[in-house]
Formats: C-alpha cells, structure tokens, sequence
C-alpha cells in the first residue's frame, strides 16, 4: 500500500477559506465536531453588547446546548473571554438547559491549555482542534477533541458527609407516602442481584448503600406525583434502544451525571419490571 503524504493548510492565512466558511460547513454537518448527536438552533446569535456567538446547538433530545466559538489559527485570551461570555449569556436566559462551552481552534497552544484547565469543572468547556487537509478532491477537516468537560465525581463520593434524613422526612416534605413506596419497589428488584443493598435517605435523593457503604448505582427522586428513577450507565445504542423500546416515560440522558432519567409509576414499575430489573443489574455491574 503506498503511503500518501497529506498537505495540512493554513486556514488563517488561506485567500478564500474563511471562518465563516469553516462555520457553514460545521453548521451544515454538526456531526463533524464530535461532541453528540446534535442539531443547529442558531447560527451568528446576537449577543447585544457582547457581539454574536458563531454557532448554538442542541442535543437532539432537547436537554443540553453548546456555546460554539470559531477561531483561525491559535487561540488567545480574546478568544476564551468571549466563548465564556456567550455560554454565561445562554445558560442565564435559558437555565431549563445544560449548557457547554466549546472553543473551535487550528492551533490550541500549551499555555491556553492550561489556563482552560483552570476553569474546567467550574465551567463546562470543551477544546477543539481542527485541522484542514487538501485532497484532490476538495478540502478535508478533522476535529480532535483535546480538552473535554470535566466528568464529575458520583454520588456517594462525598455522601459520609452530605446532609442525611430519613424516610419521614421524604413522605411527609419532598413526597408523599404512596410515591414514597415505589421506592420500596426498585429496592426489591435489585435485591434479587444484590441481597445485601440497602436505602440511604438523603437531603436531595434516595440512594443506595452496599456493604454499609454508599454504591449510587442509581438514585431515586420521589415527588407529589410519581418518582424519578436516574440510572447511571454510560449513553451507548444499545441501551438506547432498550429504554426507547419499553414503554417507560423517559425524561432525558443527564450526560453531565451520566444517567438515564425516567418517570416512573407503581403500574410502570410493575409492566416493565424486567426491563428495570435488566437496566438497574448492568449499571450495579458498572459501578463496581
């Protein structure tokens, strides 16, 4: 096979091959950048006062948005203050969505690295590298995700020290006694795996201890109304398909906790205990 050396371009210094040409290509195909299966919601929005952010997009769940800035060349300070500025403009006016910041760079240099790095968990930023390649039949670009979003920390990292309550407090505050039992429901279907599991009352959720230890395979959330069930296991087709297939109200992935929300009820639980059962086993397997 012989081996063909690839002729990178410029793109900063190229005649015709502007940012804006970069930026319709990007907004034609979203895909291209590698950050999720996302749609564009807008392109050139006007900031007033603070200019026009390049690109938004939105997962095509409707849950998370990305605060997209296009720059030729190596990055600079410029560069990041307003990527930052137009991700804490969205995410203030539109709050009902998670929002990332995502910096688009030919040239993402070592000391820029850094000093994102310092934001990074406090402000949910990606770098991404592009790179233009000539070919005979046109131009060809690739994207390196070099900096992601900080993956937070579980649950129960830090729960010996979170704010504990008991059972009382969740059917008499945050819920009610009915939605409150379909709690006692998922803890039998995981106890068929895990004889030994038990409940955890906290402040915010109902988790899980193993082993008189806490192990968050999933949390649950009871309200007035029914009960959120959050499984946490990585987004992939597979599992897609079977929450998608199974008659269950599924709210959304929370790709910053990584977990699969779902509204359930006592006759929810019931009709679909086997596909529950299924979900709540493979995530236990992953946590461990």
């Amino acid at each position: 096979m012989k081996h063909v050396k690839l002729k990178t371009i410029n793109l900063k210094n190229h005649p015709t091959l502007t940012e804006r040409w970069l930026q319709n290509v990007i907004a034609e195909d979203p895909a291209i950048l590698g950050i999720g299966d996302v749609v564009l919601k807008d392109k050139e929005r006007a900031h007033p006062g603070a200019g026009r952010l390049d690109l938004l997009f939105q997962d095509a769940d409707g849950h998370g948005r990305y605060e997209v800035e296009i720059q030729l060349g190596a990055t600079d300070e410029s560069h990041l203050i307003r990527t930052i500025e137009y991700w804490d403009i969205e995410r203030r006016k539109y709050p009902q969505y998670d929002h990332t910041a995502v910096i688009v760079a030919e040239n993402i240099t070592s000391r820029f690295l850094n000093v994102i790095s310092l934001f990074n968990g406090y402000i949910p930023l990606m770098a991404i590298q592009v790179s233009a390649v000539e070919t005979s039949d046109g131009i060809g670009l690739h994207f390196t995700k070099v900096l992601d979003t900080v993956k937070l920390g579980y649950l129960d990292d830090d729960e010996t020290v979170a704010e504990q309550t008991d059972r009382n407090y969740w059917e008499t505050t945050r819920a009610t006694k009915k939605t409150v039992a379909l709690v006692d429901d998922i803890l039998a279907i995981a106890k068929a795996f895990a004889p030994d599991v038990e409940l955890s009352y906290n402040k915010h959720y109902i988790g899980f201890w193993v082993d008189g230890r806490p192990f968050n395979f999933a949390i649950m959330r009871p309200q007035k109304s029914g009960m959120r069930l959050e499984i946490g296991l990585p987004q992939d087709d597979e599992t897609d398909d079977v929450v998608a297939s199974a008659d269950l109200d599924v709210l959304d992935y929370d790709k910053r906790w990584g977990k699969y929300r779902i509204k359930l009820t006592a006759e929810a639980i019931k009709a679909q205990h086997e596909v529950l059962s299924n979900l709540l086993l493979k995530a236990y397997n992953a946590r461990r």
